[in-house]
């Protein structure tokens, strides 16, 4: 009898969830609104109907659920499994396990959003060494650590925050309150900033063209577009913020020396625009650079699969 895994992946927009084969391959999926505010007690019922929704329309039996795993976005307390600190969906500790056990009388993994995304893109992928970073670009920057082949999440399961290591120590405020964070100077958000910025003092730069006139609809992409047709501006922008970025990287890997640094989120669809760059910066910085033998930094495979896979083949 051919056994499944369920993951569910915790959003401020959607929750959504998605079947996965003994083969770690996702063979369905389902989705619904979070719709937050609300009592984490109704989004503990919608995230037990994803799960009886998967099991009833693929004619599966609960003895062939093999496990339940969740992504969420904060702390995940793997002792007591609450989350801690969620406060872009308004809660702090509260007994998510404990409230999805109830409801559907079996063990359910509870992980950190990213730290369940890094995992997912491991156990998944081409990755046959033991050691692995997952460092994920979009509004903010967050990651994951897989050391001996597990994943890291530190003593109080907050580890792999990698946003928050100062870059910059005279650098703009972040939002947990210090200034030149990684996050602050590296995330898409920071990149749309500066391309604004760039803008204001600059009437001629294609980005103006890009966005139709309304700075409000610059994106990372606009400034990678405005790069590739040939403004100095955006190439400019795009230099500084690989330049940015390198500097993270060193860091992470001057620490760790990971057989892999895998790049995640909505920046790394600009592709090799991206890795190129930020390879031969990286390498420039990084202490071990005359080593046979070094981090390969790549692109990450899965895109918003990554939670559900990872939430899926959570283990204690």
């Amino acid at each position: 009898m051919e056994t499944y895994r369920i993951g569910i992946d915790l959003g401020g927009t959607n929750i959504a969830a998605g079947l996965v084969n003994e083969a770690k391959e996702l063979v369905d999926t389902v989705s619904v609104k979070t719709n937050i505010p609300r009592p984490i007690e109704a989004i503990a019922d919608d995230m037990a109907q994803l799960v009886r929704t998967l099991t009833e329309r693929n004619g599966l039996m609960d003895a062939q659920i093999a496990a339940v795993g969740v992504g969420v976005p904060c702390t995940a307390n793997e002792e007591n499994g609450h989350m801690e600190d969620a406060n872009n969906l308004g809660f702090d500790d509260v007994p998510l396990r404990e409230l999805l056990e109830a409801r559907l009388g079996r063990e359910i993994h509870l992980g950190n959003d990213a730290n369940v995304a890094a995992w997912g893109e491991y156990k998944t992928g081409p990755y046959p060494e033991d050691s692995f970073l997952m460092v994920t670009i979009g509004t903010g920057i967050g990651g994951g650590i897989i050391l001996n082949g597990k994943l890291w999440t530190g003593i109080n399961y907050a580890a792999g925050e990698f946003g928050h290591m100062t870059i910059r120590q005279d650098g703009p405020e972040c939002t947990c309150g210090r200034r030149g964070c990684f996050e602050a100077l590296g995330s898409a958000t920071a990149l749309i900033c500066s391309a604004r910025e760039a803008m204001a003092g600059d009437p001629a730069t294609l980005l103006w063209k890009l966005c139709e006139g309304q700075p409000d609809r610059v994106e990372a992409k606009t400034v990678f577009d405005g790069a590739a047709a040939g403004d100095e501006a955006c190439q400019r922008l795009l230099d500084e913020y690989t330049t940015i970025l390198a500097e993270g990287f060193a860091n992470l890997i001057n620490i760790f020396q990971p057989a892999y640094l895998c790049i995640g989120g909505g920046v790394s669809k600009a592709g090799d625009a991206l890795l190129v760059p930020l390879r031969e910066k990286t390498r420039e910085r990084i202490y071990s650079k005359n080593a046979k033998r070094n981090t390969r930094i790549v692109l990450a495979r899965l895109d918003n699969d990554a939670g559900i896979l990872g939430a899926a083949l959570l283990e204690k």
